[in-house]
């Protein structure tokens, strides 16, 4: 990393510790036992929709920036966007549509396109070829069934070629503003650590999670998660001793407890490195994260 991308990451680390004291003391991690003794007795449902609901206020403090992190402009892009990235990083996508979009602004565009040409341009997303049938196709969808628009609905959504549940409740919450749970990889993984649920069908996680929360909070709810599953509690090696949820957390020991251990597994803006976003809110870049590089060789 650069040394102005160091003294930014270090000064933003600086700035959000001074903000949140409280913050700051519960990464001192609690002991294995404190963590789990919440858990010796089977929780209640009313316990559980306040601890739930506790950890997602703890995280829109931690994250008051969380968004979607596919860069888009409209509600097109999204869909695109979204159906690309499964089975790769956002990061991945981000650096690869902007070549994409410049070159297929429009649903009638990419419907028309050489699909050798479209393989071409989403090759470093992976599964290329069976991506470019899906996002071909979906585009011609809408071009014949909805008029070139992206349709509002979720029963339109998921008739859309490589629309599943998912990808239709990112494009409702976040270009439509229309509240949904986004199941992903992160979130589902989060969820079932936290005992949320043990549920692992992610329609049966999404109805799961759905009560525990009004509805006017499932989008963002979504983005805290995520947000902290890329972030802290990874897969392999959460960084509890940098959690600031440990002592909620029925999951805490799974991972690093060391505190300075812990924070070398930081991801993103919490570890000093690039976002996922090539064009990140202001809020993110204020708080010191990092837009994410272009790809090698084009243009962002």
């Amino acid at each position: 990393m650069s040394a102005p991308a160091k003294k930014t990451a270090a000064k933003a680390e600086k700035t959000i510790a001074a903000k949140k004291p409280a913050a700051a003391k519960k990464t001192a991690a609690p002991t294995r036992t404190a963590a789990k003794k919440a858990t010796a007795r089977p929780e209640s449902h009313t316990a559980l929709v306040r601890r739930a609901r506790k950890i997602n206020r703890e995280l829109a403090e931690v994250y008051p920036y969380a968004h979607p992190e596919l860069d888009f402009e409209n509600p097109f892009q999204l869909l695109v966007a979204t159906v690309m990235s499964a089975q790769t990083t956002d990061l991945r996508v981000n650096q690869t549509t902007p070549a994409l979009f410049a070159k297929y602004p429009t649903p009638e565009d990419l419907a028309a396109a050489n699909p050798e040409e479209v393989e071409e341009l989403i090759r470093p997303t992976g599964f290329f070829r069976a991506k470019t049938r899906s996002i071909m196709g979906l585009a011609k969808a809408l071009g014949e069934e909805f008029g070139g628009e992206v349709p509002g609905r979720l029963e339109d959504l998921v008739k859309l070629p490589g629309v599943g549940r998912k990808t239709a409740f990112v494009v409702l919450g976040n270009a439509f503003g229309r509240p949904g749970i986004t199941v992903d990889t992160h979130f589902g993984r989060l969820v079932r650590r936290w005992k949320w649920t043990d549920e692992t069908d992610p329609d049966k996680v999404e109805a799961a999670v759905g009560a525990l929360f009004p509805k006017s909070e499932w989008t963002q709810l979504s983005h805290n998660v995520i947000f902290h599953g890329r972030r802290i509690c990874h897969a392999r090696k959460p960084a509890c001793g940098a959690c600031p949820i440990a002592p909620l957390c029925p999951a805490y020991g799974e991972g690093e407890t060391d505190p300075q251990k812990a924070e070398k597994l930081l991801k993103y803006e919490k570890g000093g490195f690039p976002g996922q976003r090539l064009r990140p809110p202001q809020s993110y870049l204020d708080a010191g994260g990092l837009p994410a590089p272009p790809l090698a060789g084009r243009e962002s």
